[in-house]
């Protein structure tokens, strides 16, 4: 494990053509917003399982995927506030019906009632909002996280699966759905992906849930990062250890992935996890269990240097002995 420095430099990320992250929640938001300057070159997976709050609402009552996850990304990449992306975040006060309700959610759901594809309509709205980063939908079909218990029964959706005593023996979406083909090209191009900060079960398990996800990251030659998160998560997540969150991840893909983790500084160590490692404070000043975005930039490219490092090191050894 090697501390984190804290270096204000883009060196090893300034190298790389294409990145992907994979997540929802603030935790992704925070990580295409700390890379935003990387534009075009930046793209993320968002997961579409949402079935709370007003997301759950739209769901419940009109059917659709879950915005919730993508609206908050768009939103947080936002590098200079404008009165349209003031208007996309506006939430309604009040007891009505609208009460609750995200403007961004109802903009992003009346493009799909239109018969547009979701991917579109996040081009949209990146369009509205002067977005230069891609951003996808794991699916464009409507799904849900379901969870089996450890006692055989089962529960479906993310609310259900967030309230959860125990941790779930496995989880599965339902119905079947395939991922979306922008999605896997970004993959197939990626040569950094990076998994978290977020909910481990609801916003960074789903999209590897999806078989050519899954398939695409056991193929792919590029550098994966787990980020975790900078305290204990609240729910059945909790008693995950970072070796146990990493092991879900692999075994969910069927094949050891991880190559580096970027984690806190009181992060207990398990000698088996088998990737590279650096720790640090990496908290926001303003919401301490938050990324602060310079330092998390710092962090990925610091252990991008370390997992480069050695390829660079082999090429120049092998040019020696000539």
């Amino acid at each position: 494990m090697a501390d984190f420095k804290g270096y204000q430099q883009h060196e090893n990320l300034n190298r790389i053509k294409k990145i992907v992250a994979i997540g929802g929640g603030h935790g992704l938001g925070r990580v295409m917003s700390a890379l935003s300057f990387m534009k075009e070159r930046l793209s993320a997976i968002v997961t579409t399982t949402d079935n709370g709050g007003s997301t759950g609402r739209i769901r419940m009552e009109h059917g659709g995927i879950a915005w919730g996850d993508l609206r908050n990304c768009l939103n947080q990449i936002i590098t200079e506030p404008s009165t349209a992306s003031a208007l996309f975040e506006y939430r309604f006060g009040g007891n009505g019906e609208l009460a609750g309700h995200n403007l961004g959610n109802l903009m992003l759901k009346a493009l799909e009632d239109m018969h547009i594809r979701p991917t579109e309509a996040v081009n949209l709205i990146r369009d509205l909002l002067h977005v230069k980063s891609f951003i996808f939908p794991m699916s464009e079909q409507p799904i849900h996280l379901a969870a089996v218990l450890n006692g055989g029964s089962s529960v479906v959706g993310e609310v259900s699966v967030d309230s959860l005593t125990e941790l779930p023996k496995s989880l599965f979406l339902v119905p079947y759905a395939t991922a979306t083909p922008e999605a896997i090209q970004a993959l197939r191009d990626a040569e950094v992906i990076l998994f978290g900060p977020g909910s481990f079960l609801t916003s960074i398990i789903p999209p590897i849930l999806l078989p050519e996800i899954a398939e695409q990251l056991r193929q792919s030659e590029a550098k994966k990062i787990f980020i975790d998160n900078l305290g204990t998560e609240l729910g059945p997540a909790s008693s995950l250890s970072l070796t146990d969150r990493i092991q879900w991840i692999h075994e969910i893909v069927g094949q050891p992935i991880i190559d580096g983790a970027i984690v806190p500084t009181d992060t207990q160590l398990n000698e088996q996890l088998n990737c590279r490692i650096i720790a640090g404070r990496l908290n926001a000043d303003d919401i301490s269990y938050r990324h602060d975005r310079t330092l998390l930039c710092s962090a990925i490219d610091e252990l991008l240097g370390m997992l480069f490092k050695p390829q660079e090191d082999d090429v120049m050894h092998a040019l020696a002995e000539m």
